[in-house]
């Protein structure tokens, strides 16, 4: 009754996990995405705001250029050009609006030589500076050049106090044909409200379409984590199958030696023992060795009986099953240490692996190892649990003999990996033998 009632709780307990392992697939590769999208938005969001200054100055260089060529180019006459006093009322009545309000912070205007003919600072009308490297290429026609930043040039001690400012430099004509150079000073305010905007307006839209690739991702990568899943647990069942069809053919094996063979060489020992007791003094000796020949292999076939089918570890739990195990080897003086807490959380199944990793082990170690000393620890933590198993024996050398080529330590490792845990071996010659198997603290194996 107890293992029917419990067998439901077990699948139930499987499908949960199941389900967890799909949740937390799903919760990987939205956390993936959400990280692609950080360092695919913060690079875009740089680009977006160079580009959106970029745009700011290319309107920047605009503006000044309608200025020069509409309001400032026509009102520089010859007498401004040759410092005349009152020659530049007109021009200061044109720009005195634009100053006062703020739009405009400051105007210089320059001949090719680099002499100031104009500026809303009289103080710099007639001095001289060296004109900025691309002044050659601004006045034979080329584009007009901007920058925001703090000017602290030597002509800009009027300015330096102001912070930032947006500096403009374009070309055009006065009104005999003279090519000049204006330079304009604008408030940073309006090209960081137009950088902003910009990237405003471009951020959120980015993300979006971002943001709606990934949604449209995730019902695939649920499917494929499901479909995953699936395989998975098709696997763990084929596994469970496995295991299930090794036990019942070795428990079909065990129980045929031990009803049929060993029954019928007990029978014969005690056959060989009467006639012993019966037989003439010349014919005493040989039924003797035939006793203790026929008794000796008796007790080969029950401990392969037991080594075939492992004790009930449901009842027994793993420590006397291992104990039972290890009594062998003392036969051979080998001494086994036995490290096992008393509240190890082991169901059958990984209690059965660990058993049969140990079964191997210690089967190995009486064969090659020459050891004095057996150790095997049980360790878990909150995800895993970790049987291993140290000899002090001759060890070998893993390049030369690679554990792969031990029939019995392949097929077991084989098993605990489809099972999802590890099974490492390390050997030294002269430093002896540790062979480490590891299953998840929750394996859910059996489905049934």
């Amino acid at each position: 009754m107890s293992n029917s009632a419990a067998k439901p709780s077990r699948l139930d307990r499987t499908r949960s996990d199941e389900r967890s392992e799909v949740r937390s697939a799903v919760g990987r590769f939205i956390t993936v995405g959400v990280i692609a999208m950080m360092i695919i938005a913060v690079p875009a969001a740089l680009w977006v705001r160079a580009e959106s200054m970029s745009n700011a100055m290319d309107n920047a260089i605009q503006q000044a250029q309608r200025l020069a060529d509409y309001s400032i180019g026509p009102l520089i006459t010859d007498d401004l050009l040759a410092g005349l006093p009152g020659s530049t009322r007109r021009l200061d009545d044109r720009l005195a609006p634009r100053i006062s309000d703020g739009s405009i912070v400051r105007i210089k205007v320059w001949d090719s030589g680099g002499r100031i003919v104009y500026s809303d600072f009289p103080a710099l009308v007639g001095q001289v500076f060296d004109l900025p490297s691309f002044a050659p290429e601004l006045l034979a026609g080329g584009k007009g050049h901007a920058n925001l930043g703090v000017q602290d040039g030597a002509e800009n001690a009027h300015e330096s106090q102001a912070g930032e400012l947006v500096e403009v430099h374009v070309r055009t004509t006065a009104a005999n044909g003279q090519v000049v150079i204006l330079e304009a000073y604008f408030n940073d305010d309006g090209v960081r409200d137009e950088q902003n905007a910009l990237v405003v307006g471009l951020i959120p839209t980015f993300l979006l379409s971002l943001g709606a690739l990934q949604m449209a991702q995730l019902v695939p990568a649920i499917q494929l984590a499901r479909r995953i899943q699936g395989h998975q647990s098709t696997k763990r069942r084929l596994l469970q199958h496995a295991i299930d069809a090794s036990d019942l053919e070795r428990q079909r094996i065990a129980r045929d030696l031990h009803d049929e063979v060993i029954q019928d060489l007990a029978g014969l020992s005690y056959a060989l023992e009467a006639e012993e007791m019966h037989s003439t003094p010349e014919n005493r000796a040989l039924f003797g060795q035939a006793k203790a020949i026929l008794q000796k292999n008796v007790r080969t076939l029950r401990a392969m009986t037991t080594e075939l089918y492992p004790p009930d570890l449901a009842e027994l739990g793993l420590l006397a099953a291992l104990t039972r195990l290890a009594a062998p080897l003392l036969e051979h003086d080998i001494e086994v240490k036995l490290h096992i807490p008393p509240d190890c959380d082991l169901d059958r199944d990984r209690s059965a692996m660990f058993y049969r990793v140990a079964r191997e082990v210690l089967a190995n170690t009486v064969k090659h190892a020459k050891a004095g000393t057996v150790e095997l620890t049980l360790m878990q933590d909150t995800d895993r649990t970790i049987l291993l198993i140290h000899d002090n024996g001759c060890g070998f050398d893993m390049a030369a003999d690679a554990p792969e080529n031990h029939m019995g330590l392949r097929i077991m490792r084989d098993t605990i990996e489809v099972a999802g845990g590890t099974l490492e071996v390390r050997s030294w010659v002269g430093g002896g033998t540790s062979v480490m198997a590891t299953l998840d603290r929750v394996v859910p194996v059996r489905t049934r």
